[in-house]
């Protein structure tokens, strides 16, 4: 295993934002990140949503960037990854039909290796079954499914983020600086100014 090398779980029409913004933070930082999709391969793209909060009653979705994912699904060993990321948007609601994605879910969980989800995250988290009895922020609208798999779903502020043990959530992309900063000391970074 490498002690720098990240998982990001992604997948069509996964938010624009809680893709681009992550993985480029993560790499900054010095992480290798390595992006995949199920039925893709390195080089190839996914396409991202941009969700935003207009004064709607659910936030508005318009096409976002194309997003060339860096290695390929199927040469994935979880056990290589200290953590695990997981965008939101509506790409997790289709991730969680894969098994192999559950199961290599299920791998960070079971390992106590540090898991990152933001926004619709939570659905492929609780299809995984590995936030019960935890602490788990989301998108409103996930509540009942993170309650349904035995979570503890957390009304916290659209720019705040929880941490569980291992397990760190927010509930949409307003929350990047408290969510990454929360992941990246779970990594066991430690940032000072």
């Amino acid at each position: 295993m490498s002690d720098n090398k990240i998982l990001m779980l992604v997948g069509d029409f996964a938010e624009d934002y809680e893709t681009m913004v992550p993985f480029q933070a993560l790499c900054m930082l010095g992480y290798q990140v390595d992006a995949v999709c199920p039925d893709k391969q390195a080089g190839e793209q996914v396409r991202t949503a941009v969700h935003d909060f207009e004064g709607d009653q659910t936030y508005t979705e318009k096409p976002g960037h194309n997003f060339t994912l860096n290695a390929s699904f199927d040469q994935v060993d979880p056990a290589d990854y200290i953590g695990l990321l997981v965008p939101g948007g509506r790409a997790p609601e289709y991730l969680r039909l894969n098994a192999r994605v559950l199961e290599i879910t299920r791998h960070f969980a079971e390992q106590n290796k540090p898991i990152a989800a933001v926004c619709h995250g939570a659905q492929l988290l609780a299809a995984a079954g590995v936030i019960d009895g935890k602490k788990v922020s989301a998108y409103p609208a996930c509540a009942p499914e993170v309650q349904l798999a035995g979570g503890h779903y957390q009304e916290i502020e659209i720019d705040a983020a929880v941490t569980d043990g291992t397990l760190i959530t927010a509930p949409a992309w307003p929350a990047h600086p408290q969510w990454l900063r929360q992941f990246v000391e779970a990594l066991g970074a430690r940032i000072t100014l």
